[in-house]
């Protein structure tokens, strides 16, 4: 066998392992470590590569910035903004048909202005937003969704872990990346809002209502998320004046938010050494599918399946829409099987090189952010479409009493609304790109 054919064997035998359950990161290290040795006819490239990979991993300055934004979102949490935001959403919106859930989408989406994390703000805003859910006549299938999908602004709503290792791997701005992402995020959660409002029309039982909230305790409410505005500010308006670099800007968030939770007296002793602990797992577990993913990634270079791939799209004359359109298909689907960082880490060195040749009338740069941040939203998509949306699972282990099948009907209009969003943007790259200055 060729390199070439080497390397395509290479893809039926790692969805192999990954549905054989091995996890995403060992199965890419594993098929890249076996390919290498094949390649090379023997050992001593892999495990010099082994070597050298594992070092240039962990010593990359650029990652550091995701620990110190997973132990900002904890400390957030420890901090009670969570339900900060959630009390002033429902101040305003909970009187509304369907306002409960309108205000967990509210609260979703301040949090992940504070949180780089899905699976965090879904598990958080869970805690906070299911016991008022069913408290006022909420159905449950309708309460997973609706914070299963809320949970997923964690990554598209900057600061973003998944837009920083897109970053990385494709040699783009961090700033620029956040910026983008900021306009879709706010379409997200005006979406998913009026998703809310379409499923309570069509289904009046599932929501129930609450009194309206007095107009002074609505305001002391919103005046209780100033400390997210202040970190999302100072961290994003930071970085895109130049004041710090994003690993600064990460690391100035994390002490605001634990300098925060400590003054609200959610921080002490025991529950720092826990967010170190929970941090340092999460950090672990991300590095370690970048480890397996920079290998199996560098034995795909070796074989140049990404520049023949490349080198056949731009032969066959394939309109550069047609293109895109197939690539953000084949995300769709297959995040219905895998984590968006796994996507992100195995897909992205194959289809960006892909994408870099093709002419959408754009700079590289700009391309390289919108079809960033097209990513990003689709395979969002797959963190809540059955049947391996990773957050339906945190948010129905919150609800035991809530048949699955019963969260899959709800979120199937929040699926709905991310595709008609995801249409919009590739009709009009100038949503996401408005902000970037030329």
């Amino acid at each position: 066998m060729t390199a070439l054919e080497i390397g395509i064997a290479s893809f039926p035998a790692l969805m192999a392992l990954i549905f054989l359950r091995v996890p995403i990161g060992l199965s890419m290290f594993l098929v890249g470590l076996v390919g290498l040795v094949i390649v090379t006819d023997g050992t001593n490239v892999a495990f010099s590569r082994l070597k050298n990979e594992t070092y240039t991993t962990f010593s990359s300055y650029s990652l550091t910035i995701v620990p110190m934004f997973l132990l900002m979102g904890h400390f957030a949490t420890l901090g009670g903004m969570s339900s900060a935001l959630f009390k002033a959403a429902e101040g305003f919106l909970g009187h509304r048909k369907g306002g409960v859930a309108m205000a967990a989408i509210g609260a979703c989406a301040g949090f992940g202005a504070i949180c780089g994390s899905s699976l965090a703000t879904a598990a958080t805003m869970g805690r906070v937003a299911l016991p008022e859910l069913r408290q006022y006549g909420y159905a449950g299938g309708f309460s997973t969704a609706t914070l299963a999908a809320g949970g997923t602004l964690g990554i598209l709503i900057p600061p973003s872990v998944v837009l920083v290792i897109y970053a990385i791997l494709t040699e783009q701005n961090i700033a620029k990346l956040f910026l983008a992402a900021f306009i879709p995020g706010l379409l997200a959660a005006l979406g998913y809002v009026i998703a809310i409002s379409i499923y309570v029309r069509l289904h009046p039982g599932s929501a129930g209502t609450r009194p309206p909230v007095p107009m002074r305790e609505r305001f002391s409410a919103l005046f209780q998320v100033w400390p997210v505005l202040m970190v999302f500010g100072l961290v994003v308006g930071g970085i895109y004046l130049g004041w710090f670099t994003p690993t600064e800007g990460a690391a100035v968030g994390a002490a605001g938010t634990g300098i925060i939770a400590l003054l609200n007296g959610g921080l002490n002793w025991s529950t720092l050494m826990e967010s170190f602990m929970v941090t340092a797992r999460s950090t672990a577990m991300i590095f370690f599918i970048v480890l397996g993913a920079g290998f199996y990634n560098g034995f795909l270079a070796l074989t140049q399946v990404p520049q023949e791939l490349s080198n056949f799209v731009v032969s066959q004359g394939f309109s550069p829409w047609t293109v895109l359109t197939l690539i953000l298909v084949f995300y769709l689907l297959f995040g219905c099987l895998m984590d968006s960082l796994s996507m992100i880490l195995l897909t992205i060195p194959i289809f960006f090189p892909v994408i870099s040749v093709l002419d959408f009338g754009m700079t590289p740069e700009q391309v390289a952010i919108w079809f960033g941040i097209l990513v990003l939203i689709v395979v969002e998509v797959g963190l809540i479409t059955p049947p391996v949306g990773m957050n339906l699972f945190i948010i129905n282990a919150m609800d035991r009493q809530t048949p699955m099948v019963e969260t899959y009907k709800a979120v199937l209009f929040f699926v709905g609304s991310d595709i008609v969003r995801v249409v919009i943007l590739v009709l009009f790259p100038t949503i996401t790109l408005f902000l970037i200055p030329t």
